[in-house]
């Protein structure tokens, strides 16, 4: 496996990222003429930290043996006004069917991830974002 990723432009700012998994992604933007058919690049980030994170926290909780449905991440987000409009805010939060019983097993599959094995939050708070996490079962 190569240590790379190539993005080429398809069609005025429509680009294809190919990485190291053989597997491609589609960006776009909807500034001036791009045509708004794919994912923004600032999108794709959050895309990246709730696989990221999310992954983490689904194999320590499967390992916990946490009995779980319906999990999902919603992140809210808030960005600096002026340029380079960078993520300033960025909170996390983690919703799932689950017992109350299994709180205390899921808060620590959170709090491993995001202080431990997850390196796309551990490179955003490097650049300073402000992370912040929640949790809320349904």
């Amino acid at each position: 496996m190569e240590n790379k990723v190539i993005v080429k432009n398809v069609d005025i700012y429509r680009l294809i990222g190919l990485g190291p998994s053989g597997h491609s992604v589609v960006m776009d933007s909807n500034y001036q003429n791009g045509t708004n058919s794919a994912v923004w690049p600032m999108e794709l980030m959050l895309h990246s930290l709730g696989g990221c994170t999310g992954i983490d926290v689904l194999s320590i909780m499967n390992k916990m043996q946490v009995n779980y449905s319906g999990f999902e991440i919603e992140i809210t987000y808030k960005k600096a006004e002026e340029h380079p409009k960078v993520y300033t805010d960025i909170n996390l939060k983690y919703r799932m069917h689950a017992s109350e019983k299994d709180m205390a097993k899921i808060e620590k599959a959170v709090r491993l991830s995001q202080d431990k094995y997850c390196s796309v939050s551990a490179m955003l708070k490097k650049a300073g974002v402000n992370m912040t996490y929640e949790i809320e079962l349904y």
